[in-house]
């Protein structure tokens, strides 16, 4: 199952999209934007799972696609 995750940048100027937490695939401006992609990439991809995290890098929720 591949997890992707939705996280600010170090000053959250910036909403980055990786995959299994390693290399960015994607950054984005606004967090929704960043959710939509990641979920898009998700779908694509199921079985996956999708982690939004808060600023301070917490599981805030997730989402299985």
């Amino acid at each position: 199952m591949n997890c992707y995750s939705v996280a600010p940048n170090k000053d959250a100027s910036r909403w980055i999209v990786k995959l299994e937490d390693v290399a960015p695939e994607n950054s984005y401006p606004t967090k929704s934007g960043a959710i939509e992609a990641a979920e898009e990439l998700a779908k694509e991809n199921s079985p996956s799972k999708l982690e939004i995290l808060n600023e301070e890098h917490q599981v805030i929720e997730e989402r299985t696609y």
